[in-house]
């Protein structure tokens, strides 16, 4: 089981590998720099901007720099090899080594990116955990009792409750909500940003929008899977011998139903704890997302990649989770690893 788990969090390095790598790739093609504003810069304040943060090095290999150590009589191959990898792509990797993911560009290297994504993290993570909780709390009693009171008005409600929630897109949600409050009761869930400092009552109504996909999705699965299970023989087996349907559940159906769930539930616990751009956006959250869509638009190449390697990783690890939960549901899982 040991060298299974170290498997899983080795695999963790070329995912990273090659996020980082697509990722520059992509920013790269992209037109345009991180000085390009409405007030264009002088020429000299660019070229100095660009030295200081290294844009002025090439993308992906630095030949120049290696033939330049080369004519000036160095043929230290370790010496000449790190002239021809200091380049932008490689001083990247070479810092995301040190756990550095390096300046915000929008600050002009004020502030790092780590210190923004610690600071936006908490927030989108306060939205994550409410809308999580609602996921849990709504969709594994909505699904149960549809599957278990199959063909009456709760398994009608479970049933039409998360075709809506999957339907309806949450942006249109909360718009449909924020026009609601406002206008019949005079409610605006837009919070001033001194309210986004603990866990208060302005986390609960974007909490709630976005886990409604997630809630629906849990519910679906969750009667889905109790459906399939109670017509297996060895749940008949029980209740032949006068088990009751309570005990029925919880030792002999839950864990098995479970399995799916749990399997959605990693990668959408990852990306409801990093926060919704589009929700956060209506609501006013000054979390992660919305600080994200504000890096494209700034051309913030560095907070781009860290943001995108911060997704990456904590999708990566929900998936690794995710497999090694599924041995403590159904042992069998374990055998072979």
């Amino acid at each position: 089981m040991t060298g299974y788990v170290v498997r899983r969090f080795l695999w963790l390095i070329p995912v990273v590998l090659t996020v980082a790598t697509v990722t520059f790739l992509l920013t790269s093609l992209t037109p345009g720099g991180p000085w390009d504003k409405e007030k264009r810069l002088p020429a000299v304040a660019r070229r100095n901007l660009d030295a200081k943060f290294g844009l002025d090095k090439p993308r992906w290999f630095n030949p120049e720099a290696a033939a330049a150590k080369r004519a000036a009589g160095v043929d230290n191959p370790l010496t000449l090899a790190r002239a021809y990898l200091d380049s932008q792509y490689f001083n990247y990797l070479f810092g995301l080594c040190r756990f550095d993911l390096g300046p915000s560009y929008q600050s002009k290297g004020t502030e790092s990116v780590q210190s923004i994504i610690r600071e936006r993290f908490s927030v989108s993570m306060r939205v994550g955990l409410v809308a999580l909780a609602f996921s849990l709390l709504v969709g594994l009693p909505l699904g149960a009792l549809g599957a278990l009171r199959q063909h009456t008005w709760l398994d009608y409600t479970s049933v039409v409750t998360s075709t809506i929630g999957i339907s309806i897109p949450s942006f249109v949600i909360g718009l449909l909500l924020i026009i609601l409050l406002r206008a019949q009761f005079g409610i605006s869930p837009i919070r001033r940003p001194e309210a986004w400092g603990g866990l208060g009552p302005a986390y609960l109504l974007p909490g709630v929008v976005l886990g409604l996909g997630t809630m629906a999705i849990v519910a679906r699965l969750t009667r889905a899977g109790l459906l399939e299970i109670k017509r297996q023989d060895y749940v008949r087996a029980a209740r032949a011998k006068g088990l009751g349907e309570a005990r029925i559940v919880a030792r002999h159906m839950a864990g098995n139903a479970l399995i799916p769930i749990v399997t959605i539930i990693g990668p959408a616990t990852a990306e409801l704890l990093t926060g919704s751009i589009v929700v956060e956006a209506i609501f006013g959250v000054p979390g992660l997302g919305r600080e994200f869509v504000s890096s494209i638009d700034a051309r913030d190449y560095s907070l781009i990649m860290g943001t995108t390697l911060f997704y990456a990783v904590l999708i990566a690890l929900a998936n690794v989770l995710v497999d090694l939960s599924y041995g403590l549901l159904d042992p069998r899982i374990r055998v072979g690893r």
